[in-house]
């Protein structure tokens, strides 16, 4: 009976473990079951998709570079072809075999051959190596020829950026060179071997539009990642146009004539539309050079040289501007109600603040001045008066109404801001505070204050039209509008005064820069000389008896015809000593190439609109 018992006992746990195994197992397919209708019907789609990205392979088709014009269509910028030829190391059996098969045909010399083989052992195996970019025709036909015996040897044919104008056009044109760290994430196409981007000028302010769009080509390949066969091929199509507002003729003409200054710089422009047609800096670089390889040690030299060529000074050179910042005061105790037309200073050769002396740059004095007077003969001591009365945050407040104290956002990249200075800038940037004699100095143009050339031939450009003028370097493509500037808000009768002032400066008896007269009969220029002292050792004492780096620059703004004006030029001379000496001979020789070729009254180029096939496009440059 018990052993009966222990029996059926036995029975039911058996039975029990049974149709837990068999649960078990049932639930084992079922979710076996589940999982493969996810991968086979749900998820078919994303795992297709998978599967056929691994089937084919994507290559990036380099675009060429859109072209660069001046405002007459002269090329600035263009591309040639270079043939190069490269080798893969993942399509190569042997890369040591397929480069001593190679060099049967063209020369291999061994410094490139070890550099092939260190890149090949160090980076994916699917990046291209280049050999030799430097190809003749027929060494390149040859390799084509014999490619099917050449594992992993490859060609094509590049495009290289040739620059028009050499020096001339350096610093704004600028120069491309190879991707940096940051600049290969941007987007696939800037991994490609010799791609280029831009690296200064407007070569990488409009570097997007430049750039063009890359082509790809679809191939099939096998597990091993061989092609197979080629799917797809779209063409690359090229960057589009730009069209400058520089005229090269000009731009050559400002070159040349600072072709004996150490370091100096010119910016001309359009004063109603803001277009910049020369922009003059000295010393400058030759961009062929860099893109055709400089030698070992000379990027280092140039990059390191004491006057810096490599440095724009018309939008990157910080100077006080001196004298030339007097017509900021001016206007800053006009419309300050400081000062009117007939408010008069006498001037004794100096003026007291507080224990401190300023000094006029007339010893002997200027006597009574009123506010025409005190900008024909640059009377210090009228400005250190309004100065004072006005305080510094009014007169910061008129430079940045006159454009100073900002950079602009027109497709020049790495411009200086300058400076406007106030007391909240004095103590968030040096933790002092401000002090009434550092706003006397202001009203001078010294002290804190830092312009740049380009900033003041905008300031000279509003106050010539009484209009928010804004500096531009590329023409519109037809389908865009630019505004026209609005006007300033400063009242036109304030502005007249300055103006007035400033023909004086050039045109009366007495004024401080006769020598900026234009020899073309009936046209005047109105201007204003600058003198910024940058040393102490240069006070009371002559320029020549003075290092070059201890002498003042000497500075110069003005606009022209006076009466109608159309052109505003400014010019700094660094250490050149004094404004009307060093500086206002450059305008006048520069704003007088302009009013005798007078580019902006000249239909211009058009640029085509949209981006181009690469291949197929053969109109010559500088073609419409």
């Amino acid at each position: 009976m018990a052993e009966s018992e222990h029996h059926k006992r036995q029975k039911r746990r058996f039975t029990r473990r049974v149709l837990m195994l068999g649960a078990s197992q049932v639930g084992l397919f079922g979710l076996l079951g589940w999982r493969l209708r996810q991968l086979q019907v749900l998820e078919a789609p994303k795992y297709t998709l998978l599967a056929e990205e691994n089937r084919i392979n994507i290559q990036l088709l380099a675009p060429s570079r859109g072209l660069i014009f001046d405002r007459f269509g002269k090329p600035m910028a263009t591309n040639t072809d270079s043939m190069r030829v490269f080798i893969v190391p993942e399509l190569s059996t042997n890369i040591r075999d397929s480069l001593d098969r190679l060099g049967r045909v063209i020369s291999i010399p061994g410094k490139v051959r070890a550099r092939v083989l260190r890149l090949a052992s160090r980076q994916s195996p699917y990046i291209p190596i280049v050999v030799d970019d430097t190809l003749s025709w027929r060494k390149f036909a040859q390799v084509n020829v014999l490619a099917p015996g050449l594992p992993g040897v490859q060609t094509d044919i590049l495009s290289v950026r040739k620059y028009h104008g050499g020096s001339d056009m350096a610093h704004i044109v600028g120069y491309v060179g190879a991707a940096n760290k940051v600049e290969v994430n941007e987007h696939p196409v800037t991994r490609l071997p010799g791609f280029r981007v831009g690296k200064s000028g407007v070569e990488r302010g409009f570097e997007l539009k430049l750039r063009g769009k890359a082509g790809v080509i679809k191939l099939e390949v096998d597990a091993r990642g061989h092609a197979i066969r080629k799917l797809e091929t779209l063409d690359s199509q090229q960057g589009r146009e730009l069209v400058l507002t520089i005229d090269q003729e000009i731009q050559r003409k400002a070159m040349e004539r600072l072709k004996d200054e150490r370091r100096a710089a010119v910016v001309a422009l359009d004063v109603r539309t803001g277009e910049i047609i020369a922009m003059a800096s000295t010393p400058s670089y030759d961009p062929n050079a860099i893109i055709e390889g400089l030698k070992e040690g000379a990027w280092d030299n140039m990059a390191n040289a004491e006057d810096d060529p490599f440095t724009n000074k018309a939008i990157r050179g910080q100077y006080p501007p001196g004298s030339t910042f007097k017509m900021v005061t001016a206007l800053a105790g006009l419309e300050d109600d400081a000062i009117d037309l007939k408010s008069k200073f006498r001037c004794y050769g100096g003026y007291s603040y507080s224990n401190a002396y300023f000094g006029c740059w007339r010893r002997g004095g200027h006597g009574a001045v009123d506010v025409r007077k005190a900008i024909k003969q640059s009377c210090d001591v009228f400005f250190y008066n309004v100065a004072e009365r006005i305080g510094i945050t009014k007169l910061s407040a008129m430079g940045h109404k006159l454009g100073l104290g900002q950079t602009y956002e027109f497709g020049l990249p790495l411009q200086k801001p300058g400076v406007m200075p106030t007391p909240g800038w004095k103590r968030a940037t040096l933790g002092k505070p401000w002090y009434g004699g550092e706003t006397i100095i202001a009203g001078i143009g010294q002290g804190f204050v830092l312009t740049t050339p380009l900033q003041l031939a905008v300031m000279t450009a509003r106050i010539a039209t009484g209009r928010e003028v804004i500096p531009r370097i590329v023409r519109p493509y037809p389908d865009e509008k630019i505004e026209e500037p609005k006007p300033l808000d400063i009242k036109p009768e304030h502005l007249a005064i300055v103006r007035e002032g400033m023909w004086a400066v050039v045109n009366e008896g007495g004024g401080t820069a006769g020598r900026a007269r234009i020899p073309i009969a009936g046209v005047e220029m109105a201007g204003k000389t600058g003198t910024s002292q940058v040393n102490t050792a240069s006070s009371g004492r002559s320029s020549s008896g003075l290092k070059w780096e201890q002498r003042d620059h000497g500075l110069f703004v003005g606009f022209a015809p006076a009466d109608n004006p159309r052109y505003a030029v400014a010019a700094i001379v660094e250490h050149g000593g004094s404004g009307s000496r060093a500086a206002s001979p450059v305008v006048r020789d520069v704003m007088t190439a302009l009013i005798e070729r007078d580019p902006v009254s000249k239909p211009t180029y058009v640029a085509r609109d949209g981006y181009r096939q690469t291949a197929g496009d053969k109109r010559r440059p500088g073609e419409g």
